[in-house]
């Protein structure tokens, strides 16, 4: 890589914490460090809500699902899953995080069912969030290994330290600003290696429009019944919808930024509009694939590619103009810290809001309230560094199948907020319980059969509710035939 690329990675790094100190200066308490102040305009949580669910594994992934032989346009089917899952958060989920002024998402089950599920569900996204995100850390830095040539732990670290410097100084308000920057940065990188593409083909649009059309990659639905298949029309709307349910209806990591909207209806128009921006954030990329595909069949690499996902990469290095090149290696930068810095300062609230009151963290001033939050951001931050080092040490298939288990939760939590608003005969304990067999039912489902993953989320929240509402069934029955029964005498 030419020096100057270097500058253009080193100028996006410092400037990210100076933004991020800049915007988070002067906050006193909680609700100015994690929801800033409730005053965040819609748009820009738009921006962070997308920029969040993209993460660089995203960002080379998507286009390696068009770019491959035999790849087309069928993933926009999930897409059209996600942006249908956020209209169903809207009409069901996310009028309950507006009724009193709350801080985490899991305070809604504690005022229908209790503490010890509230604490549960907390406890289980603070373990699938850090895992997943320790992953996708690792991920990210082997990507930057590959690109750059340095050594895996210092990539890792390099990416983790500047993510937790902007996160702890800034607080939610630098996590929103410094993720639309990084919204723009990522798409730019995007479209500059699109048309970078196109420009040095011989026919250009032309090129790459006849060769999709020649190689059948403008394939958008499949409409096939194949439970197999993760990429059908029927496993993205329905599969997506619900997966879209669980990651944007009851994972803290979004809720935190509706609760940082000035009202209910601008939070509803962030989360509506993101549908549509992802969509045409993923066409964008399967695009970008296309032309991948057409270029290289053009111009062959040196090498073979051995992975699909590191098509993209493989352009970047070789082909990217001078400074162009450091500018798109900065939005893989920017996929991973805007994933991380908002895992991180998720993390440090739910910790904070739905297990501080063990440690009478309640009970102190504001400002020390604070200070635990920037510790716990710390905290949380170097338990993701030792997670990714350790990953360095597993296959990738083993990783993979981690990332897969760190999403699970997403289902099992749905299938809970889902207990909450559709009924009423369900305690506790019968949540709890329901909560264990979905556990068990999704765990199945990865391992034991060949179902396509878009439906675990389908399996665990369908599971979660329907043993819940069985115990809650059977234990009302056996409660009226003891009433039934003549009483003990007394004595």
């Amino acid at each position: 890589m030419h020096p100057l690329d270097y500058c253009v990675i080193g100028l996006y790094l410092v400037g990210v914490v100076w933004l991020g100190a800049w915007v988070g200066r002067g906050q006193q308490d909680l609700t100015g460090y994690l929801l800033g102040n409730r005053s965040l305009p819609w748009w820009a949580l738009l921006g962070s809500i997308v920029a969040t669910e993209t993460s660089t594994a995203t960002f080379l992934s998507i286009p390696g699902l068009a770019y491959q032989s035999g790849g087309d346009l069928r993933f926009l089917q999930l897409a059209m899953g996600f942006a249908l899952g956020r209209c169903l958060v809207v009409v069901f989920l996310l009028p309950a995080y507006f009724r009193g002024q709350m801080f985490t998402a899991y305070e809604v089950l504690n005022r229908r069912f209790g503490g010890a599920t509230q604490r549960m569900a907390s406890l289980l996204f603070l373990v699938a969030r850090n895992l997943g995100d320790g992953l996708r850390l690792f991920l990210a830095a082997l990507v930057l290994h590959n690109m750059l040539n340095l050594a895996l732990p210092w990539c890792i670290v390099m990416v983790s330290v500047v993510t937790i410097l902007y996160t702890l100084l800034g607080g939610m308000r630098s996590v929103v600003w410094n993720d639309c920057i990084q919204l723009v940065i990522y798409l730019a990188g995007g479209i500059l290696a699109l048309i970078v593409m196109v420009q040095r083909l011989p026919g250009g649009w032309e090129q790459v429009l006849q060769f999709a059309v020649d190689q059948g990659k403008l394939r958008m639905f499949d409409t096939r019944w194949d439970w197999t298949e993760s990429h059908t029309l029927w496993a993205g709307l329905i599969g997506g919808a619900f997966l879209s349910l669980g990651t944007h209806g009851t994972d803290q990591m979004m809720v935190q930024r509706y609760l940082s909207a000035r009202c209910f209806g601008d939070a509803v128009r962030a989360l509506l509009a993101s549908g549509l921006v992802v969509i045409a954030q993923f066409a964008l990329f399967l695009g970008v694939g296309i032309a991948l595909a057409c270029y290289f069949a053009q111009f062959p690499p040196e090498q073979q590619i051995q992975r699909v996902d590191e098509a993209l990469a493989v352009f970047i290095i070789r082909d990217m103009p001078v400074g162009v090149a450091g500018l798109t290696l900065a939005a893989v930068f920017a996929a991973a810290m805007s994933t991380l810095s908002s895992s991180l300062n998720s993390s440090a609230a739910a910790l904070l809001h739905d297990f501080g009151a063990w440690w009478r963290l309640d009970q102190i001033s504001p400002q020390r309230r604070v200070a635990w939050c920037r510790g716990l951001t710390v905290g949380f931050g170097l338990l993701q560094i030792g997670i990714a080092i350790g990953a360095a040490r597993y296959s990738a298939s083993v990783v993979n199948d981690a990332l897969a288990i760190a999403g699970f939760t997403n289902g099992i939590l749905l299938g809970l907020f889902a207990l909450g608003i559709f009924t009423r005969r369900v305690g506790q304990g019968a949540a709890l319980i329901g909560l264990v067999v979905g556990t068990i039912a999704v765990s199945i489902a990865k391992f034991a059969t060949p179902l396509a993953w878009p439906w675990y989320t389908v399996v665990g929240a369908l599971t979660t509710f329907g043993a819940a509402w069985l115990v809650a069934v059977w234990l009302g029955v056996v409660q009226r035939r003891s009433s039934d029964r003549p009483g003990r005498p007394e004595f």
